[in-house]
């Protein structure tokens, strides 16, 4: 019996997930197709809804709230950022469907058009910080170590200076 080598070891401990995750969330998404299908057919084209405006502002605020914790964790250079990002890209994403799909007729142009200018554009941005936060701080990183290596040498020849 071959034993595995060490580098296949360390790639099955290093998992992000545990293994029970994907076959889980793959049998969700499964079992969510025969319910999206049931849904098609019996939910009614047109529904008054008594809480429309609440709805719709109350969803904005979560929107404005997670854009303002994105800013304020990017500012502080947080890790956590990659997942506000991610978080405030999916609701972005679901605000353009959202905005587009419930217009009405009139309104459907300038929805669309704020969908594709900002809040698309915006959630790709979102999207792209969310999968890139790590190669940055490992970035900053050797950028603050290679600083870091230095200043020895500057404080030894601060020293001598100063003697």
């Amino acid at each position: 019996m071959a034993v595995p080598d060490e580098s296949a070891r360390d790639a099955v401990t290093l998992r992000p997930v545990p293994r029970w995750v994907a076959p889980v969330f793959a049998v969700l998404g499964a079992a969510t197709v025969p319910w999206t299908a049931y849904l098609a057919m019996s939910l009614p084209a047109r529904y008054s809804a008594e809480h429309y405006r609440v709805a719709w502002v109350g969803f904005d605020l979560m929107l404005v709230a997670l854009l303002l914790t994105t800013a304020l964790l990017a500012w502080r250079g947080s890790r956590q950022v990659g997942l506000l990002a991610a978080a405030t890209a999916t609701v972005l994403v679901v605000d353009a469907w959202f905005d587009v799909t419930t217009s009405r007729p009139a309104d459907v142009p300038s929805a669309v058009a704020s969908a594709v200018l900002l809040e698309l554009p915006l959630a790709v941005v979102c999207g792209w910080i969310a999968l890139h936060v790590d190669q940055v701080v490992e970035r900053r990183l050797r950028i603050l170590a290679r600083r870091a290596a230095r200043a020895p040498g500057r404080a030894s020849r601060t020293d001598r200076r100063g003697e």
